[in-house]
């Protein structure tokens, strides 16, 4: 799978295709639906199957403050996307000159000119275009005119009947509830970065911690969490707080990591954290004594749940 950064990187062989456009956060069971669709149409038309994301997503855009956490970073992403055997995912830059594209504009430079869309797949509430102006209807009415087909996706409901959706996934981990999140999602939750450096608070207190840097992506993740760390093809045992840690008075969202069976230099490593287990959720203690003893909690809690998997 090719990872295209703008519309300006697309060459003869990605025109054509088959398209679903959205944000797949989390890629969830709904998005695999989505795109097993897609890559029926294509191969159906001998076209490749592509997507389209955007980064920043719209939201984070225009009201960064209210915008609603991500379930994974873009390289998470990225990564659960190439295993649903897509050729491609196209990444546009979501800036002020895509932002002022109107509806019209959109389709004709991006879908037309762009991409030569034969087949495009997406929600019936899918708006685009400056102001909104763009909806499904309006690109099924495009797609007549140009030569094109546009279909809604389908709903998946979980085994509870309720229709997946990020909305979804993201509730259920702001409940603490990793096996609903997972449920719906069909994979396990994981966030991915490199390890750089920190305050280096844990050590003093008797617990280092592997600070994975999330480049001030808010995370749908809050609190306190058993968690496995995979480094070096290797997977370890760990306790881990992600945000903006009170306590010390933090306001950058930060992942930090305290494993349970290993000790060594992970600078500059890149990683994986899977969440396995809420533990409980981020508060402010009275001061770094009462830190120290509730860390010490945290991490029996975690030796626990490891010790009856």
């Amino acid at each position: 799978m090719e990872l295209i950064r703008g519309i300006h990187n697309i060459r003869s062989k990605h025109k054509e295709c088959v398209l679903t456009i959205g944000n797949f956060d989390g890629v969830h069971l709904g998005h695999s639906a989505i795109l097993a669709r897609v890559k029926a149409l294509a191969k159906q038309y001998h076209s490749p199957a592509g997507i389209m994301i955007f980064e920043p997503q719209p939201r984070e855009f225009f009201s960064p403050e209210s915008a609603p956490g991500r379930i994974g970073r873009l390289r998470d992403k990225v990564k659960l996307l190439e295993g649903q055997g897509i050729d491609y995912v196209l990444c546009m830059p979501f800036n002020p000159k895509l932002q002022q594209l109107n509806a019209q504009a959109f389709c004709q430079q991006i879908l037309l000119d762009g991409l030569s869309v034969k087949h495009l797949v997406v929600g019936d509430d899918f708006r685009f275009g400056c102001d909104r102006q763009g909806d499904f209807y309006y690109l099924q009415e495009f797609g007549n005119q140009q030569g094109f087909d546009v279909e809604n996706t389908p709903s998946v409901l979980n085994a509870v009947g309720e229709r997946i959706s990020s909305t979804v996934v993201r509730q259920a981990l702001e409940n603490g509830d990793i096996a609903a999140a997972q449920m719906n999602m069909g994979h396990s939750v994981t966030l991915s970065g490199r390890v750089v450096h920190g305050q280096q608070l844990g050590r003093k207190l008797g617990f280092p911690t592997a600070n994975v840097h999330l480049k001030g992506v808010k995370s749908a993740l809050s609190g306190v969490y058993a968690v496995t760390f995979l480094v070096d093809g290797v997977s370890h045992d760990g306790v881990a707080n992600i945000g903006v840690r009170p306590t010390v008075q933090g306001k950058t969202p930060v992942l930090e990591v305290h494993l349970l069976d290993f000790n060594g230099d992970l600078y500059d490593k890149y990683v994986q954290v899977t969440f396995c287990q809420f533990i409980r959720a981020e508060r402010k203690m009275a001061g770094l004594s009462e830190l120290e003893t509730q860390i010490q909690c945290d991490k029996e809690e975690a030796l626990r749940f490891f010790a009856n998997q």
